[in-house]
């Protein structure tokens, strides 16, 4: 952790603890879940356990508070303690069982009692469905019974890496939104694109329209019917065939740096969906295996009042500074 100026800087990479085996866990309930019902809680706390279940353990007794049974609509007040029972999931079909692929740790940038940003790794979807049987925020979960609460504040694409937020209590995700809206937080990007960028900074202002394809596919495209999306681009490091860009988000649309990129004719390497298959060919050559996209800065205004500025950075991956090297070097694979 590095100071600048009245800003705190939090830089990868820490390690999160592996996930502990179930057991008996007691949870004291926090003024954010005062007044809510036991059963919503519940969910909240076990998303990948069926309601059934939940409703089940409530029945039978196993779920107690202060050391007395509980009834689906019991509200909760602020130090109550809540019994939870161990969950054995053998009976139920899991969300997600492929062990031998999951990351059993993911780097921590930063924590606090209301705030998780992780540095998310390149290949992971931020939450399961569509195909995909888990994603971070199920890994989190998972790793952290502990939490009554974690849910995403924003997404990245799964192929894109970098900094990700994760509000640990509603209040939290109610007012990183709002700063989202309101454009308070500053998000930077680092992507490689196509050819040799000769133009310096450059503002794209190129409004963009979501389409969800029969297969349930997003696509995104340049449309004057589409929602407004500005996306600032700044020159790196430029090569004879691709050129390192830093970009800064305006707007956060979907997908809206890989079809900007594409827009002005410098799409992203290895963008399968908006890219050119050629240079991504080229690319793979020098050692690229995903998209060329990480999200490197993240910046916010103080979540405490007496607090300071948040910024948090990671830098890119081991294998995208391959790429880079194999770019100044002249190296193909």
């Amino acid at each position: 952790m590095k100071s600048h100026g009245n800003k705190t800087v939090h830089k990868a990479p820490e390690t999160m603890p592996k996930p502990r085996p179930s057991a008996v866990r007691h949870v004291q309930v926090d003024a954010e879940q005062t007044g809510r019902r036991v059963d919503n809680f519940l969910f909240g706390l076990l998303k990948d356990v069926p309601k059934s279940r939940v409703y089940r353990m409530l029945r039978t007794g196993e779920v107690r508070i202060n050391g007395r049974r509980a009834k689906p609509e019991t509200r909760l007040v602020t130090d109550d303690r809540v019994r939870i029972p161990p969950i054995h999931m053998e009976s139920t079909p899991p969300r997600f069982h492929d062990t031998s692929t999951t990351p059993v740790s993911i780097p921590v940038l930063y924590e606090d009692p209301g705030l998780l940003v992780i540095d998310k790794p390149g290949g992971m979807a931020v939450h399961g469905g569509s195909g995909v049987r888990f994603g971070v925020i199920e890994l989190l979960r998972r790793q952290r019974p502990e939490c009554a609460y974690l849910e995403l504040v924003h997404r990245l694409d799964r192929d894109t890496s970098g900094c990700l937020m994760i509000a640990k209590k509603p209040s939290i995700l109610r007012r990183l939104h709002e700063q989202l809206r309101s454009g308070q937080i500053e998000k930077r990007y680092l992507a490689l694109v196509q050819g040799a960028w000769h133009s310096g900074e450059r503002t794209v202002r190129a409004p963009l329209l979501k389409n969800i394809l029969a297969g349930g596919e997003r696509r995104v495209s340049v449309s004057r019917s589409g929602k407004d999306s500005v996306s600032h681009f700044a020159p790196v490091q430029v090569f004879p065939q691709a050129s390192l860009m830093e970009v800064l988000l305006e707007t956060g649309r979907t997908h809206q740096i890989r079809v900007h990129a594409t827009h002005i004719g410098h799409p992203i390497a290895g963008d399968e969906k908006y890219g050119d298959a050629g240079f991504n060919k080229d690319m793979k050559h020098r050692g690229l295996r995903r998209l060329f996209l990480h999200a490197a800065q993240l910046r916010l205004p103080a979540l405490k009042p007496d607090g300071r500025p948040l910024e948090f950075q990671t830098p890119l991956p081991v294998e995208l500074n391959t790429v880079l090297d194999n770019l100044k070097t002249g190296v193909q694979s």
